[in-house]
């Protein structure tokens, strides 16, 4: 596989129940390492959509390479991560990070996660506090929140349909167009902000040997949930990124979920002339924001 990772940041491996993780940090120099063992963690999840791995974080994370301990995974079943041929849920998920932030990132940790894994982050918080310091979000959802069934649209219906699933992902996943038609139609606001590397890193993970296995989790909607029922149990401080173009995750549904737990939910940022994934078309707004969280959240 290609390496996408920023320069001056190095692969690593968690071995895990599940496979081995892959997780990228600041690294390379002896002064690097010593330096990073003293510093905040900062820690990154990527989304669960065809093509997602660390890659989507990599334009907001290399900024803070020089002051945090950034800890950036491929979830198991994406990336350069195992990818395991298995029926993947939510709970297989909160294993994931639960093992990675106690092996790697000293709690609490700070955490940055985006669409339904950012759903995930809420509910394992909920359950685990002691995980997390405070959380920056974008757009979290559950995808079947406020009683909406997921697992009834036709995407997933067809995603279900045995026989039809992987041939539905060779077709409209693992190949170039279907990979730019999927970025131009459902992650970005304006098309010509998508580069040349953005391509060839999502393809390069869409054709990864058993990637579909997670992919198709999600789109048949084995991993979602109703976030609506399990947002009040979020105690962590948080704030909340939303793009106003976003066709995946509507705003208004993000900032109904963030109506029912204000406490918790300090600040919610929408940025114009964006998709689901302002981090990924909007790098440069996102660190900013991000810097400015983390002034507020840390000792």
């Amino acid at each position: 596989m290609l390496n996408f990772q920023p320069l001056g940041f190095i692969q690593q491996a968690l071995a895990t129940d599940l496979g081995v993780m892959a997780y990228y940090t600041p690294g390379g120099w002896p002064w690097q390492e010593e330096t990073n063992a003293i510093r905040l963690p900062l820690v990154f999840l990527h989304s669960l959509g065809g093509g997602s791995s660390a890659f989507e974080w990599s334009k907001v994370y290399a900024a803070f390479g020089a002051t945090h301990r950034v800890i950036a995974p491929d979830l198991i079943g994406w990336g350069q991560s195992t990818q395991p041929t298995r029926s993947y849920s939510a709970e297989d998920y909160f294993y994931m990070i639960t093992h990675l932030l106690e092996s790697v990132a000293q709690p609490p940790v700070l955490v940055a996660a985006s669409s339904l894994t950012a759903g995930v982050v809420i509910r394992l918080a909920g359950m685990r506090p002691d995980l997390f310091k405070g959380l920056f979000l974008i757009s979290p959802s559950g995808n079947s929140d406020f009683g909406r069934d997921y697992k009834a649209s036709l995407p997933a219906l067809l995603a279900s349909t045995p026989g039809l699933d992987k041939l539905l992902y060779q077709v409209g996943a693992a190949n170039e167009l279907a990979v730019r038609s999927f970025l131009s139609t459902f992650l970005f606001a304006d098309s010509r902000r998508i580069t040349p590397e953005t391509v060839q890193a999502y393809l390069t993970c869409t054709q990864q040997p058993n990637a579909e296995y997670a992919a198709l989790a999600s789109l048949t909607g084995a991993i979602s949930f109703d976030l609506s029922r399990y947002i009040h149990q979020l105690q962590t401080p948080t704030t909340i990124v939303l793009g106003a173009g976003s066709r995946f995750t509507a705003p208004a549904i993000v900032k109904r979920l963030v109506s029912l737990n204000p406490k918790a939910v300090q600040q919610v940022v929408e940025i114009p002339d964006s998709g689901v994934m302002p981090h990924v078309e909007h790098p440069a707004i996102v660190t900013g924001l991000l810097r400015r969280f983390l002034t507020h959240h840390t000792d």
